[in-house]
Formats: C-alpha cells, sequence, structure tokens
C-alpha cells in the first residue's frame, strides 16, 4: 500500500477533518459516522474517536488509502 503524504499547516488536526479535506468523505457528519463505526485505522489501531488530534508522524488508513502527517515546511 503506498503511503500519501499530507501536508498540515498546524497541530493539532482533528481526525474527521482529515478525511473531510482529504476528499475520503462528502461531510464532516460521514467522516464522524466512518470513524464511529470502526472504518478508519490511526497509526495501525482502530480509531473511533471523531474528534481524536493528530501531528505530524501519525498514519491514518480508511477507504484502502494511507496518509502520513507532515508538518508544513518541515522535511524528512
Amino acid at each position: 500500500m503506498t503511503i500519501k503524504e499530507v501536508e498540515i499547516r498546524s497541530e493539532p488536526v482533528e481526525l474527521y477533518k482529515l478525511l473531510k479535506f482529504e476528499g475520503l468523505v462528502g461531510s464532516g457528519g460521514e467522516a464522524k459516522l466512518v470513524i464511529s463505526d470502526g472504518l478508519v485505522r490511526l497509526n495501525g489501531a482502530v480509531e473511533t474517536r471523531k474528534r481524536k488530534k493528530l501531528i505530524a508522524g501519525d498514519t491514518v488508513e480508511f477507504g484502502g488509502e494511507k496518509f502520513r502527517l507532515r508538518l508544513e515546511g518541515v522535511t524528512g
């Protein structure tokens, strides 16, 4: 599975917002539903907290895609 780098401007960012802004779901409400249904993995484990705070280096898996967060302007 290829990991897509997602650049964030500031930390932390809420999990449901990441799904929404990356276009993986159609709305914030849909994002909250898929999270509460246990369809999202954070750093390899199922995450059901919709407002879980994410920071650079976290990985999110959903819908066959995997994302790693990177803080804007920071390389590595």
